[in-house]
């Protein structure tokens, strides 16, 4: 049986949340990350780019103060050469805190490498906030092992966030990676991909939806793995989550592939 609960940094946490990157600060949504949190959602990823800020805003709006349990996920140093500039990331940090009205952050990404900043430097920017005790875990996004294996020498690393889906298979050495090392896998665009012939007749044998199945694949990929599918309908939150009770076989995973 696929395991329903993932440990992030010793917090164990259900393995379906929330991206949030088309999130905008309206009463509809500030409802609707409240209901998502009543649906057993415990994940709800966003970022300071996300919405010219207004996702972090929303989010601090409902959910203020967070609930036990539940992580929200920001990122900072996104945009190209020079956002990883440690003056840049601590500007975004501060920022960030305020939108999403928190002293401290349960989980804190570097969303991008800088071309021209090393991920040291970054990371080393991120670190005085862990140990101010303002950031609690830390993670990188878009990476490759190497600059993980580099990352963790700055700081203790508890999630990666790569694009990874069905048909994107780009880190498959990553989600190994991480699976051997215990760290947990945040595929984004986790329901990205086109539909195929197995996917429809998986679909119907398991009388589930094809986003279903994409997302049971994911599960079934690597205990470590959390997708982030975002919406912003309850009805497709609540499809989403019904993935965690979708068995594949081990046939059924490999025609899918």
């Amino acid at each position: 049986m696929i395991a329903q609960h993932v440990r992030l940094g010793g917090l164990e946490i259900s393995r379906i949340g929330l991206g949030t990157n088309r999130l905008r600060n309206t009463d509809e949504n500030v409802a609707f990350i409240r209901a998502a949190v009543g649906a057993g959602v415990q994940m709800i990823d966003t970022a300071h780019l996300y919405t010219g800020g207004a996702s972090e805003q929303t989010i601090g709006r409902a959910l203020s103060p967070i609930p036990a349990g539940v992580v929200v996920a920001t990122k900072g140093g996104y945009g190209g050469a020079g956002r990883g500039r440690p003056e840049v990331l601590r500007d975004e940090i501060e920022e960030s805190l305020k939108r999403l009205r928190v002293d401290r952050f349960a989980l804190y990404y570097l969303h991008r490498v800088d071309p021209e900043t090393p991920i040291e430097e970054s990371l080393g920017a991120i670190k005085e906030y862990v140990d101010r005790g303002m950031i609690e875990r830390v993670g990188v996004s878009q990476v490759d092992i190497s600059l993980i294996e580099r990352a963790r020498k700055v700081v203790p690393i508890v999630a990666v966030q790569n694009d990874y889906n069905i048909s994107e298979r780009k880190y498959d050495d990553v989600v190994d990676y991480c699976t051997r090392e215990g760290i947990v896998f945040v595929p984004f665009y986790p329901l990205h991909g086109e539909s195929s012939r197995a996917l429809r007749e998986t679909a119907k044998r398991h009388r589930a939806t094809e986003r279903q199945v994409m997302l049971a694949w994911l599960l079934a990929r690597s205990p470590v793995m959390l997708p982030i599918p975002g919406t912003l309908s309850l009805a497709h939150l609540k499809e989403n989550l019904g993935a965690l009770s979708l068995e594949l076989s081990e046939t059924e995973r490999n025609e899918l592939a």
